[in-house]
């Protein structure tokens, strides 16, 4: 079923929202309860949002696509699987909500509704992060797209989780949510001068996957995030 643009817009902020408010919160509750044990606060912000993102497509998939993700909205609109003039209205609705998901966050625990983040992620390393993180988020969805559709959820949540490990970035791989976590002084915290830096890795970690799998996969990629198919 093809649901009109406005219910799909609507799916899609109210998806980001909820996924940045698993962010955002709880990496406030697991600073609060870790006693200062920065392992213990990522596993959980880790453990939370991977099973968070997986629940919220597989409830959104089939309504939206449920991308929560700007590259993952353009990289649709590339491969078809969503109207190129539906692209720009994806993204508006997806930062719009990862702010709202944050500024959710902050009045859950009592914090100001917004405090511009001093965390500061900068440096090479984290850059080439960001572009492998991406690139590995783009591979699962595009892969599960072709060869295991009904894995989508599962895959992109796991892969969240454990990608927050194994890069030095903690792998945002989502404009959207990185400009919204510069807006938290929180644990998820991103300055604002180190948004751009992350979101043109995270262009470029795009870029690269759809060139290595588009001829990986030579016949038509159907690169949809879509839950439902």
């Amino acid at each position: 079923m093809k649901f009109p643009l406005i219910r799909r817009l609507i799916a899609e902020f109210i998806g980001t929202a909820f996924l940045l408010t698993a962010v955002v919160g709880s990496g406030i509750m697991g600073e609060r309860l870790s006693s200062g044990n920065v392992a213990i606060a990522l596993l959980a912000n880790s453990i939370a949002t991977g099973a968070a993102l997986g629940v919220l497509i597989l409830i959104f998939g089939p309504i939206s696509g449920a991308h929560f993700n700007p590259v993952v909205t353009i990289m649709n609109g590339i491969s078809g699987g969503l109207p190129r003039g539906d692209v720009a209205a994806y993204c508006l609705a997806q930062v719009a909500g990862a702010a709202v998901g944050t500024i959710n966050a902050h009045l859950m625990f009592s914090l100001p509704a917004v405090t511009l983040s001093t965390h500061a992620r900068t440096g090479a390393a984290q850059f080439y992060s960001e572009v492998v993180a991406t690139f590995g988020l783009i591979a699962v969805i595009i892969l599960c797209s072709r060869l295991r559709p009904a894995g989508i959820p599962m895959a992109v949540g796991a892969y969240i989780a454990g990608a927050y490990w194994f890069t030095s970035s903690t792998s945002f791989a989502n404009p959207a949510v990185t400009v919204a976590r510069c807006i938290t002084d929180t644990f998820a915290g991103i300055r604002p001068r180190d948004v751009p830096g992350f979101v043109l890795a995270q262009v470029l970690g795009t870029a690269a996957a759809l060139l290595v799998f588009r001829w990986l996969l030579p016949s038509r990629i159907n690169a949809e995030s879509d839950a439902s198919q």
